[in-house]
């Protein structure tokens, strides 16, 4: 693999990952552009199933940035493990994994056609504008005059559920919004902040969660790309003839760009909103249907 392909995958793993945007969409979308310049076959060595050490290794690398902004957070829970929190992203992570088991031959048709992404990224752009709405709604209701008026001015208490607020029925609506977004194009952190405002949870703790949440979806990819991995043949577990310097530097691009990605929406998320994140994936979306129903410039 090109070292410059190499560190773009990387990078586009680690900011769409955590950006509401989709890390699958993009990934599914920039392969079918890199099929129009160099061709099916010499795609399918970059995103084919001997690739697999090499997306895997991508992903970790996402986890390893999580780990390095989240390490105050992750650090309390395994201080005392048994504790509501564990149980909430227990609850939330449950419904991905069922979802995952039961609709991995769909899925894995989804990935390779890109068939929906167009819908997806309008789906996911739907998902941020009625948290919002439904988030403002909430930061409304609040009774008390001058706690209203701290609210508005500091975006990140507004909501009416902070971190030690939260209920089975939060956890399991935000696990069901990371389900549905294991459909490419249908952004996991766009959907799990999309129901954690939703339900009216506070704003920074709506981000941590999410992030959290992100960890053991991407242990969960890692583990279906390793039980493939052994599975298949020493090309795979080599890299499928991707250098061992494109690894590296691939691994690191989307580690650091991750890290930089979720601090970045850290602060987004505390201290403005997903409007402009709204927009980008429904103009992105509107694009992708025109192009896959009329133009064939891509698709």
């Amino acid at each position: 693999m090109n070292i410059i392909i190499a560190v773009i995958l990387g990078a586009i793993q680690g900011l769409t990952e955590f950006l509401p945007v989709s890390s699958s969409g993009h990934l599914v979308f920039f392969q079918k552009i890199l099929e129009k310049i160099y061709g099916e076959a010499e795609t399918e060595l970059i995103f084919g199933n001997n690739a697999l050490f090499f997306d895997t290794m991508l992903h970790l690398g996402t986890l390893a940035a999580v780990f390095a902004v989240l390490w105050k957070d992750i650090l309390a829970i395994l201080k005392r493990i048994f504790q509501p929190l564990t149980a909430f992203l227990i609850i939330a992570t449950v419904p991905t994994v069922f979802f995952a088991l039961i609709l991995r031959k769909p899925l894995e048709q989804a990935f390779e056609t890109g068939r929906f992404l167009g819908i997806s990224f309008l789906i996911t752009s739907l998902l941020m504008v009625i948290a919002e709405l439904l988030a403002k709604r909430a930061a409304n209701k609040t009774e008390n005059p001058v706690e209203k008026q701290s609210e508005t001015e500091n975006n990140a208490s507004a909501g009416l559920k902070k971190d030690g607020e939260m209920n089975w029925l939060d956890a399991l609506v935000v696990g069901i919004m990371q389900a549905i977004a294991i459909v490419p194009g249908i952004s996991r952190s766009g959907a799990t902040l999309s129901g954690a405002l939703a339900r009216g949870l506070n704003r920074d703790f709506a981000a941590r969660f999410s992030f959290l949440l992100s960890i053991p979806a991407i242990l969960g990819a890692a583990v279906f790309q390793l039980k493939d991995l052994l599975k298949s043949d020493g090309a795979a577990l080599a890299g499928g003839g991707i250098g061992a310097a494109a690894i590296v530097l691939g691994t690191l691009t989307a580690a650091v760009v991750g890290f930089f990605a979720v601090r970045f929406m850290l602060k987004i998320v505390r201290e403005k909103s997903l409007w402009g994140f709204a927009i980008y994936t429904a103009a992105l979306g509107l694009l992708v249907l025109i192009d896959q129903l009329g133009t064939r410039l891509v698709f």
